[in-house]
């Protein structure tokens, strides 16, 4: 590993920021390793000032830590390979995991910092690994049993506009190419993960209700999982800065991004990394209902770490 590598822990139970690594000038194997095991410890890593990085450099990058998607199962006329989180089109100020709609949940997102407002435009990410070793026993012995019905429907652009706002031109449509394929998929509540064995939760906005159970009761149990996945404690807030790179963990975490900058405009670079198709403690795979995703992403198992 090279002796420039560090490491530095931002908090206990996530995020940590790695220095001393030039992603512009690219990363070898053993050194994109290093940065994988770091990213299953802390579950997002941050990189500061790497202002030489342009869109080759990240989709390089990415390509030295898995197999990149395309840039989104519906979203495909602003890029093949990025899809740009511009303020002007949507803001994603709701907590989710990226794309859980469809059957091959994302490994990784890798997001650069492109144009940033002068105050706010911060992101928060959240363990979802901890929120479920934190769970009582009898919460555990519920959700280890228990599937949701995720949909693209449920879009996070459109829950959480200010009241009376009215979307603009592009964010309408925006908001119609988001929902111009539909997509329904079937997930386990509790997945374990592919590459450390561990449980997680399986959460997030994209939910349309948990099978079996109606609206009210589903919107109930929901919430208080939430809860318990957002705990303060539980989270890491980034501000951002040019030259800042993050890379998380789709798999075990969820993430917001914070509508706290008025109408500036903010710009970000996302490429993706394709993910598995999610199984259940009981060794069951999620099942997609509406949709195929094989245009979207190749289903992308790794082998999983020693326990």
């Amino acid at each position: 590993m090279p002796t420039s590598l560090r490491v530095v822990k931002l908090g206990a139970r996530i995020g940590a920021r790695i220095d001393g690594v030039d992603l512009a000038a690219g990363v070898d194997p053993h050194t994109a390793s290093q940065i994988n095991a770091a990213l299953l410890e802390h579950k997002v890593v941050f990189f500061r000032d790497q202002h030489d990085l342009d869109d080759d450099g990240q989709l390089a990058f990415a390509q030295a830590l898995g197999t990149p998607t395309t840039a989104h199962p519906t979203v495909t006329s602003r890029g093949r390979q990025f899809l740009p989180i511009d303020s002007r089109f949507d803001k994603a100020n709701s907590w989710h995991t990226d794309v859980t709609f469809v059957d091959r949940i994302p490994k990784a997102s890798i997001l650069r910092a492109i144009a940033l407002p002068p105050y706010g435009g911060t992101t928060t990410w959240a363990n979802t690994e901890t929120a479920y070793e934190q769970l009582p026993p009898p919460l555990r012995a519920l959700v280890e049993n228990l599937w949701a019905v995720h949909t693209n429907q449920y879009d996070y652009a459109t829950l959480h506009d200010e009241p009376g706002a009215t979307p603009t031109d592009e964010q309408r449509a925006y908001r119609d190419e988001f929902v111009s394929d539909y997509y329904e998929t079937e997930h386990p509540v509790v997945r374990v993960h592919p590459e450390t064995g561990k449980r997680v939760l399986l959460l997030g906005h994209f939910i349309k209700r948990f099978v079996g159970l109606g609206a009210t009761e589903s919107a109930t149990l929901f919430n208080l999982l939430q809860a318990r996945v957002t705990k303060l404690e539980n989270t890491i807030r980034w501000s951002w800065q040019l030259g800042d790179v993050a890379l998380w963990d789709n798999r075990a975490t969820q993430h917001y991004a914070v509508a706290d900058y008025d109408d500036q405009y903010r710009r970000l670079n996302r490429i993706t990394l394709a993910g598995d198709i999610p199984v259940d403690i009981h060794g069951r795979h999620s099942r997609p209902i509406v949709g195929d995703a094989s245009t979207y992403s190749e289903v992308v198992t790794p082998i999983a770490l020693a326990s």
